[in-house]
Order: C-alpha cells, then sequence, then structure tokens
C-alpha cells in the first residue's frame, strides 16, 4: 500500500477538496429567467389598471467609495485609509433592483390620459451653473417644475418653473426666413417630426414595445445619432422616459427589465432624491459623470435622480453634484395650466 492509501480518509478528502474544482451552482438559464418574471409581472398585472409616476433619468458618483460587481451582486468598499473603521456593504444586483421596480410597475394602476389631454408632471429639481466669471459649478437650491404635455402632441403644453417666465411647448417649431440680404427676418413655422424615444408624446409611449429586447432594440435605434457611449445613451434615454412621461404600467416594467440588460449598470446601496427621499439606487458611469436613478425601498417606485462628478474637472472636484431630481406627481388633466384634483 502507498503513501496516498495509508493516510486518514479525512485527510485525503480535504486535499482534494482543495485540488477540485468548486461544483457549479445550478440556476436557470437566462431565458428561462426572462419567462419566469414576465410570467410574475403578467400574474401582479391587476384586471383594471391605473396609474403610477416617476421622472427623468439622474447620475450620481460616490467618490468616497469603490464600486465592484461579480456574479450579480455590488460590493461596495470604504477607502484604503477608512477601511478598517467600515465594514463593506454588499448590496443586491441591479438586476434584482430593477426586476422588483418592474414588478411593482406592472402591478401599479394605469396611465387615464385620453388623446385630447395633458400629462401634468410636477417634480423637484437642482441643477448646477456656471458662475460667469468661471469657476466650479454652484448648485441651486432645489425648487418646483410643473410641465403640462400634450398627450397626443397635437396641442401647445406649458413649462413654469419657480423663478422663470412660463415657456409654451408648441408643437409646431420656429423658424427664421430672410428674403434677402437686409431684409427683416420673417417668422414662419415648421411642423414638428414624427414622435420618437427622444421626442416622446403620450399616445407614441403607450405604443412602445413590451418585450424588453425589442424595446432596448429600439431605443438603441432612435438614439444611434447622438453619438458618445451608446450604453449611456440608451440609459439615459429610458430614464428620461421614465421621468418625463407617463406610460402604460407593462411598458414601464419592460423600461426597467431593458435597462436591467445594459452592461456597466451598478446598485448604489443607499442614495436621496432632490426631496431628501431615501433609497436604493441603479447607476451608470459615462464621461466622468454617474447617472443614478433611485427607488423606494419598500414599493420599489422610481423617486428620482441625481448627477455627480466621478473625477475632478473644470465644473469641479469629484463628487460635485450636478442635477437632483424628485418626481412629486403624475396626472391628466383637462388643459395647460390647469392643476390636478
Amino acid at each position: 500500500m502507498n503513501d496516498i492509501d495509508s493516510r486518514p480518509q479525512d485527510a485525503l478528502r480535504a486535499e482534494l477538496t482543495e485540488l477540485l474544482p468548486p461544483p457549479a451552482v445550478p440556476e436557470f438559464a437566462p431565458e428561462r429567467q426572462r419567462e419566469l418574471r414576465r410570467s410574475l409581472m403578467a400574474a401582479a398585472r391587476p384586471a383594471r389598471p391605473a396609474a403610477w409616476w416617476t421622472r427623468k433619468a439622474v447620475r450620481f458618483a460616490v467618490p468616497a467609495v469603490v464600486c465592484g460587481i461579480a456574479a450579480g451582486a455590488v460590493l461596495v468598499t470604504a477607502p484604503p485609509e477608512s477601511r478598517e473603521q467600515r465594514p463593506a456593504v454588499r448590496a443586491e444586483g441591479a438586476s434584482a433592483v430593477l426586476s422588483r421596480a418592474a414588478l411593482a410597475a406592472a402591478s401599479a394602476p394605469a396611465p387615464d390620459a385620453r388623446p385630447d389631454q395633458f400629462v401634468y408632471v410636477e417634480s423637484l429639481v437642482s441643477r448646477a451653473g456656471r458662475p460667469a466669471g468661471g469657476g466650479p459649478a454652484v448648485v441651486a437650491p432645489a425648487h418646483r417644475r410643473q410641465v403640462w404635455l400634450s398627450a397626443d402632441g397635437s396641442r401647445t403644453g406649458l413649462l413654469r418653473e419657480a423663478g422663470s417666465a412660463d415657456e409654451e411647448l408648441s408643437p409646431r417649431l420656429p423658424v427664421y426666413e430672410l428674403e434677402g440680404p437686409g431684409a427683416e427676418p420673417r417668422k414662419t413655422f415648421m411642423e414638428a417630426g414624427e414622435p420618437s424615444v427622444t421626442a416622446p408624446t403620450h399616445t407614441f409611449v403607450a405604443g412602445l414595445p413590451t418585450d424588453p429586447e425589442a424595446l432596448l432594440r429600439l431605443v438603441r435605434e432612435q438614439t444611434r445619432a447622438d453619438g458618445g457611449d451608446a450604453d449611456q445613451r440608451a440609459f439615459t434615454a429610458i430614464g428620461t422616459l421614465l421621468a418625463e412621461t407617463w406610460a402604460p404600467p407593462e411598458v414601464t416594467a419592460a423600461l426597467f427589465e431593458a435597462a436591467a440588460r445594459i452592461p456597466g449598470v451598478v446598485t448604489v446601496p443607499s442614495a436621496r432624491d432632490a426631496a431628501g427621499r431615501e433609497g436604493v439606487a441603479v447607476a451608470r458611469t459615462s464621461g466622468g459623470e454617474r447617472t443614478q436613478w433611485v427607488f423606494d425601498r419598500s414599493t420599489s417606485a422610481f423617486l428620482g435622480e441625481r448627477t455627480v462628478l466621478v473625477a475632478a474637472s473644470d465644473a469641479g472636484p469629484a463628487g460635485t453634484v450636478l442635477s437632483e431630481t424628485a418626481v412629486l406627481t403624475k396626472a391628466a388633466v383637462a388643459r395647460a395650466g390647469q392643476l390636478p384634483g
């Protein structure tokens, strides 16, 4: 009998365990996961849908932490100098956060805006401005923003922000023509183009694909001309649809599922919107800025967004907040300027 055979069984088993790779953990294939998720959303959908609210996409950065993603989870650790004082925090993966948001959206009430009405969106917003003499960006206090958008795009809407004059949102674009050198410009109007992902109407959004793969393909196609990071273009466009439109539950759910398929989307365990509401967020970084969507921790409703510098620039040091929003209300009203309820 050789030396190996004479070893105790426990010691031999332990040595073989170290040499062999760990057994695979069984899991559903991606197609099966998507099928189960769609089945859950269909089961959660009420017989008579009614309304949910959200708001435009935001960016956010956490300069004091380092985020890594592995096996569907995000590990957030403190910087080296403080790692001993602050333990690492493990958050669920971005796909899990977005799937929960999709399930919540699928069971939410449906919008009740008719084509001849307006979609009213009220939010708190805060944006960074650059001083006239130069220097880093300065963020103004959050203020109320109200917008009335024609449901079918055929009527003149209205934008109202504290500290600014009301602005009409006309479906026709003003164009100035010159008859010849020295002539007075003549104002005419050009009809707006067909609605799209980047210029949506309520009617257009209501007809978007409810299959996440098809929806993401459409978003990518219709944002192709904008240039830059294609994945970030898609993420930003979806965030704008969530924030600035009032989509049916099944479309909102598909938007979240489509966002989960975009590479580079990670989780931020704790974040706040412009109203100070705390929640969990998903985020994507591009061009030195992080776009963050904040969700209610209990209901998974979309709360708002932030944009934060992740690297120093002429706008300021890393961590500078460039914008914040918080969605407060979405409703249908009969005319521009009318408040709901």
